[in-house]
């Protein structure tokens, strides 16, 4: 076999904003992680075991951000979830029996029960209930490269004014993913790929060695870059960035023009939580009476434009026969872009296709097929070569000496979906919670007893109340009520604790609640925000 003339690197961000209610017994918003578990994460597994298990020589990078690592070790979540995929294995063994007669809607009822027969045998029986594990053992095998994210998937840039409360976004998001995976992070997935001109020396300090930028996040640096994206950069502080591949990336993530908007897909948006007689369906959805997604979607993409009453039945087989041939398109494209680039640059060029994790298996029903089928194809190939950042730097040390400019991968490329008329008001609040936070750090550098767990506190609800995600919902308009009473309560929260420190009264019962219910980063160290320079 020839010497590959290019690399790929795929990555994965996978990541939810930390969203755990213990005071309810259940709690709408928690469906994201089930829903997320059962069709994105598990499938990924799946797909990682099985390339395994052939000895296909597979390389992915995935990003785990912390918020979603402690959800899925938490045992509170664990237990719930794990109840919620067996009233789905109930509600799928009705649907067999429901859909026998009814040949068009049949297989994929038997497709829904297997595959959460098979969820339920992983996730009990193999992980224990923690699929961390399973990632880990994959990463440990030489396959996967896992990398982090800021500790609450913080919007750095507009945390700029304040160097410290950036700094241990970067610092605790390490110490978590040491935690959860037995290594440091090698590289970070920077939340909404949103960079701001001097971060990298808190990502230096941490040991992180490369991140990910946006095109024109490269583009536009200073100097131009010589290879464009298809090479990494060396920031002025010795981190590389890798920029994204617009062309490879829009193959998959565009509904209108890349491969999820096909018609053998299955329709994300009719479920039967919706469609099922009120009354067969009631104990599958929410307990309030509200009909919610299940998750078991019998429909079709079919066309364009077409209401969803109009929908087509979906084919499970004919849809897998699909993902395997755009997996054969999106190999034979990236061959072509390799050797295209590699003429025209004189060097090995690095592909880098970033996409959120949820794409494959949530919105994109098929997509952890397509992805297995692609790893399993691309190892064959004697064009390119499938690698990780890291990987790749090893392979090739000297990059171009490049200063990242400001950018994100939001709509428009900057601030603009995190800092608008409907969320500006938060930023105000989130500020001088950070200052105040490193005012008491600084101040109280040995505290001990009730003191320290009051300020371990504190910097939980300050992380908390910083996720981009709650900013992110009140822009796209959905759940804002939610959006708006997380961050009000985390700030809140901040700010009683202050006042009962002000006072030199801790109040420990109330305290002892919000630390169960906050229970994010058990290990955190408030001293992580003492006053640094700059």
């Amino acid at each position: 076999m020839r010497k590959p003339r290019g690399c790929v690197a795929i990555v994965l961000h996978a990541h939810l904003p930390f969203v755990r209610h213990p005071e309810h017994e259940e709690f709408l918003e928690e469906d994201w992680l089930y829903e997320a578990i059962t069709e994105t994460y598990i499938p990924l597994i799946h797909a990682f075991e099985a390339l395994m298990l052939d000895g296909v020589d597979f390389k992915i990078t995935m990003s785990i951000t912390p918020p979603l690592a402690n959800m899925l070790a938490d045992s509170l979540l664990q237990v719930r979830y794990q109840h919620h995929l067996e009233r789905l294995i109930e509600l799928a063994e009705k649907e067999t029996v429901r859909t026998r007669s009814t040949p068009e809607f049949a297989p994929a009822a038997e497709m829904y029960l297997r595959k959460f027969r098979q969820a339920h045998e992983t996730f009990v029986d193999r992980y224990h209930r923690n699929i961390l594990t399973a990632f880990k053992a994959v990463q440990d095998a030489g396959h996967l490269e896992i990398v982090t994210c800021g500790a609450t998937h913080g919007f750095l840039p507009l945390m700029d004014v304040n160097q410290t409360a950036v700094r241990a976004q970067v610092q605790v998001a390490s110490n978590s993913h040491l935690k959860h995976f037995g290594r440091r992070p090698r590289g970070i997935w920077l939340a909404e790929c949103g960079y701001w001109s001097g971060h990298d020396r808190y990502l230096k300090e941490a040991g992180i060695g490369f991140t990910f930028v946006d095109a024109h996040g490269i583009l536009y640096g200073t100097p131009r870059p010589r290879y464009g994206v298809f090479a990494p950069v060396i920031s002025r502080n010795g981190v590389a960035f890798f920029g994204r591949d617009i062309e490879s990336s829009k193959s998959v993530w565009s509904a209108e023009e890349g491969y999820p908007g096909d018609f053998n897909y299955r329709e994300f948006y009719r479920d039967l939580g919706f469609d099922a007689e009120y009354d067969y369906i009631k104990p599958y959805i929410h307990p309030m009476g509200f009909r919610t997604s299940t998750g078991i979607k019998y429909h079709r993409v079919t066309s364009k434009g077409i209401a969803l009453d109009e929908k087509q039945p979906y084919y499970p087989e004919a849809a897998a026969r699909k993902a395997e041939e755009h997996a054969g398109n999106f190999l034979f494209n990236r061959e072509k872009q390799v050797e295209y680039l590699h003429e025209k640059i004189k060097r090995p060029p690095i592909i880098l296709s970033p996409y959120d994790a949820e794409l494959y298996g949530h919105w994109w029903y098929e997509g952890p097929d397509f992805l297995h089928a692609f790893l399993r194809k691309a190892a064959d190939s004697s064009v390119l070569k499938l690698t990780t950042p890291a990987e790749y730097l090893e392979m090739f040390p000297e990059h171009q000496a490049v200063e990242p400019t400001f950018s994100s991968w939001g709509d428009a490329g900057y601030a603009g979906v995190w800092l608008d008329g409907c969320n500006d008001w938060i930023y105000r609040h989130l500020h001088e919670c950070a200052d105040r936070m490193v005012e008491l750090a600084t101040a109280n550098p040995h505290a001990g007893g009730d003191l320290r767990r009051a300020l371990n506190q504190m910097a939980r609800e300050l992380l908390l109340a910083q996720s981009s995600d709650w900013a992110f919902i009140m822009k796209t308009g959905t759940m804002v009520e939610y959006a708006v009473r997380r961050t009000r309560d985390h700030v809140t929260r901040f700010l009683k604790i202050d006042e009962d420190i002000s006072r030199g009264e801790i109040d420990n019962e109330w305290l002892s609640v919000v630390e169960s219910r906050d229970n994010i980063f058990p290990e955190i160290d408030y001293k992580v925000y003492t006053r640094i320079d700059g």
